[in-house]
């Protein structure tokens, strides 16, 4: 299995990223994608694809770090494509990050690391317009402004993008589809993923993949949302379907309530098999080839 979208790079992780790692691989976990949310964080994904076999890094500014882009203050997370649980995302996100500064190069910075040999993809970026509690809704203008400089920055550099939206599913896409020409084929990835069926339509016609998380486990609908992630499993092809942990948030059934890891992965493909009612092997072997095309994949040591 892959886990194509989590977070060592985050405190919950300081301690014992390496023991986390290696039994990520014991469990069956050929390949990790760690996903940075602020230039802080990207680094510090680079810096570990760097020094593991196997893992992949991807860089990018979260939506709602588009005004907290400086250095001074590493956050503590905001990553969690946020499908709530308790919100375990909010005692990890960061209240005392500096408001974005006059002139200050994030873009170059984000630009420097993406070109790393290997950083595979743009992300995770997008548009988020719910209320977090330690955050509020950043100003949509400044959300825009820099996913729409990160989308340009992944076509110039040719790399995939790894979307995250909540609450603003039309805007994220209409954005995305002004770009649709220059995109990579394919052109990326939407995390997390929730929407419509009406939407997911318009996403999979896109050209894009959909990842799913240890939240497909939960019962219920998603506060805001209007479609059960069962439905949406169910509906979407497996050659678009790519796992992801979001690891430490949205931890699978049986776990829920402990830090995610990237083992967890398995347990979401098997949730997929289930749902899918078909073999864990088909599950595993499909969705390793989807991510394998959509980030380019190569060995690294």
């Amino acid at each position: 299995m892959i886990d194509v979208h989590c977070h060592l790079n985050l405190h919950k992780f300081d301690e014992d990223y390496d023991e986390v790692i290696k039994d990520a691989k014991q469990a069956g976990v050929t390949t990790i994608i760690n996903t940075g949310t602020s230039i802080v964080s990207s680094k510090k994904a680079v810096k570990l694809a760097n020094q593991y076999e196997n893992l992949y890094a991807i860089v990018g500014i979260h939506p709602h770090h588009a005004d907290k882009v400086t250095e001074s203050h590493p956050e503590r997370s905001l990553a969690g494509g946020g499908r709530v649980e308790g919100s375990p995302e909010e005692a990890e996100r960061d209240s005392s990050a500096s408001p974005q500064n006059d002139n200050i190069d994030w873009l170059e910075k984000l630009e420097m690391l993406a070109k790393e040999p290997n950083v595979v993809g743009i992300g995770e970026i997008g548009m988020d317009y719910y209320s977090y509690k330690s955050n509020g809704i950043v100003e949509k203008k400044l959300q825009e402004d820099a996913f729409r400089k990160q989308i340009e920055l992944s076509i110039k550099l040719k790399l995939p993008l790894q979307i995250h939206t909540r609450l603003a599913w039309e805007d994220t896409l209409g954005i995305i589809l002004e770009y649709k020409n220059q995109l990579q084929n394919p052109p990326g990835m939407f995390h997390c993923y929730s929407g419509s069926i009406e939407f997911t339509r318009k996403v999979l016609d896109a050209g894009f993949y959909v990842g799913f998380d240890g939240n497909i486990t939960y019962q219920g609908i998603p506060p805001g949302e209007s479609t059960s992630l069962l439905e949406l499993v169910s509906f979407v092809p497996m050659d678009r379907i790519v796992t992801e942990t979001d690891s430490p948030f949205l931890t699978p059934e049986p776990h829920r309530g402990r830090r995610n890891t990237p083992s967890y992965v398995i347990l979401v493909g098997e949730a997929i098999a289930k749902l899918k009612r078909i073999s864990f092997q088909k599950v595993q072997e499909q969705t390793t080839q989807n991510a394998h095309l959509l980030f380019n994949l190569k060995p690294n040591t």
